[in-house]
Protein backbone atom coordinates (compact mmCIF):
# COMPACT_ATOMS: atom_id res chain seq x y z
CA UNK A 1 0.00 0.00 0.00
CA UNK A 2 1.20 3.39 -1.00
CA UNK A 3 1.75 6.11 1.79
CA UNK A 4 -1.45 8.59 1.02
CA UNK A 5 0.33 11.48 2.73
CA UNK A 6 3.59 11.10 0.84
CA UNK A 7 1.88 10.95 -2.49
CA UNK A 8 -0.12 14.43 -1.03
CA UNK A 9 2.82 15.84 -0.11
CA UNK A 10 4.71 15.30 -3.43
CA UNK A 11 1.19 16.81 -5.25
CA UNK A 12 1.16 19.38 -2.96
CA UNK A 13 4.66 20.35 -3.43
CA UNK A 14 4.52 20.25 -7.28
CA UNK A 15 1.21 22.68 -7.58
CA UNK A 16 3.27 25.17 -5.27
CA UNK A 17 6.54 25.33 -7.61
CA UNK A 18 4.05 25.33 -10.38
CA UNK A 19 1.98 28.49 -8.97
CA UNK A 20 4.31 30.25 -6.47
CA UNK A 21 1.37 31.40 -4.48
CA UNK A 22 1.94 31.93 -0.39
CA UNK A 23 -1.52 29.70 0.01
CA UNK A 24 0.19 26.72 -2.05
CA UNK A 25 3.31 26.80 -0.54
CA UNK A 26 2.11 26.41 2.89
CA UNK A 27 -0.28 23.64 2.28
CA UNK A 28 3.18 22.18 0.60
CA UNK A 29 5.04 22.83 4.26
CA UNK A 30 2.03 21.55 6.01
CA UNK A 31 1.59 18.55 3.97
CA UNK A 32 5.27 17.84 3.86
CA UNK A 33 5.20 18.15 7.98
CA UNK A 34 2.46 15.58 8.04
CA UNK A 35 4.04 13.18 5.94
CA UNK A 36 7.39 13.08 7.14
CA UNK A 37 6.20 11.52 10.41
CA UNK A 38 4.30 8.40 8.55
CA UNK A 39 7.14 7.87 6.30
CA UNK A 40 10.14 5.46 5.73
CA UNK A 41 13.87 6.09 5.85
CA UNK A 42 13.42 6.38 2.04
CA UNK A 43 10.76 8.67 1.80
CA UNK A 44 12.03 10.66 4.64
CA UNK A 45 15.32 11.06 2.50
CA UNK A 46 12.97 12.38 -0.21
CA UNK A 47 10.78 14.54 1.78
CA UNK A 48 13.90 16.55 3.20
CA UNK A 49 14.43 17.43 -0.68
CA UNK A 50 11.09 18.58 -1.45
CA UNK A 51 11.70 20.68 1.94
CA UNK A 52 14.73 22.12 0.28
CA UNK A 53 12.90 23.03 -3.13
CA UNK A 54 9.61 24.55 -1.17
CA UNK A 55 12.20 26.86 1.13
CA UNK A 56 14.04 27.88 -2.21
CA UNK A 57 10.90 28.85 -3.66
CA UNK A 58 9.59 30.87 -0.31
CA UNK A 59 12.85 32.51 -0.43
CA UNK A 60 12.69 33.65 -4.03
CA UNK A 61 9.04 35.26 -3.70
Amino acid sequence: MKNQLYQQAREFVSQAQFSKKAEDISKAKNSLSSAFANSTLAEQEQLRGMQEQISHLEESL
